[in-house]
């Protein structure tokens, strides 16, 4: 009953959660606060430049971003995980643009990693078991462009591991349909704005229930066995 209720609530509010909370203003005892507030924007999104030397970047798109970063931000060898845009045409698109579904934008991660630590690869293997790459623009109850499964890939390597996981995925007919992942030349990222960062620390109770109302994680156990995501997040945590 409780799930039930919690999905009809958020099914009314779509949009990786409706509205997002607007940012604590008091940065008191407790308050929440931003992880890199070193480029915290102060409007909307901010564009992102390449890594430091000997740091690499993975790019993901898996539904909402609250999500999908979460899923890496506890993997070994991953430096940085930042939730934003990418994909579409806006210059500094905003939330509110981006969830309109009119910038082309979907909703991404930015993973830095250090390659000497965990692999490509191994991040491919956390990216398959954290969304449902079978629904095209849209995942879970979020319906729309932004909300598609997409690689976007930053060098032929990359691009050659991605198709190659791609064909891995598909052969092992695990899911009940086809994918429908792109395979895309990285574009331009956007940072998004600060309260969308660590959502999933920072507004626990709401990412909570946003989760578990949208059935990913029921969807997660039922493709992959219990505990598969969490066992690709150990297994690229591995030396």
């Amino acid at each position: 009953m409780r799930i039930s209720i919690v999905v009809t609530i958020f099914a009314f509010m779509g949009a990786c959660g409706g509205a997002a909370p607007a940012p604590r203003s008091d940065r008191g005892a407790g308050a929440p606060t931003a992880q890199h507030a070193e480029d915290a924007p102060t409007g909307g999104s901010t564009l992102l430049g390449p890594p430091r030397a000997g740091l690499a970047i993975a790019t993901f798109a898996g539904g909402c971003f609250w999500c999908t970063e979460s899923s890496f931000e506890h993997v070994r060898g991953v430096t940085e995980v930042l939730s934003g845009y990418s994909g579409g045409s806006e210059r500094s698109p905003t939330y509110e643009q981006v969830s309109s579904g009119e910038t082309g934008h979907a909703e991404s991660i930015r993973v830095v990693y250090d390659p000497r630590v965990v692999s490509y690869e191994q991040l491919l293997d956390v990216f398959w078991r954290s969304h449902d790459p079978t629904t095209p623009d849209r995942s879970f109850f979020d319906a729309g462009h932004q909300y598609r499964s997409a690689i976007f890939v930053h060098s032929p390597e990359q691009r050659a591991a991605a198709e190659a996981s791609k064909r891995a995925v598909e052969a092992s007919h695990r899911f009940p349909a086809p994918l429908v992942t792109e395979i895309l030349d990285a574009q331009p990222f956007w940072r998004a704005e600060d309260y969308h960062q660590d959502f999933y620390r920072t507004h626990a109770q709401h990412y909570r229930e946003y989760r578990e109302g949208s059935g990913r994680d029921a969807f997660i156990t039922r493709i992959w066995g219990a505990g598969a995501l969490e066992r690709a997040q150990q297994h690229a945590s591995t030396p």
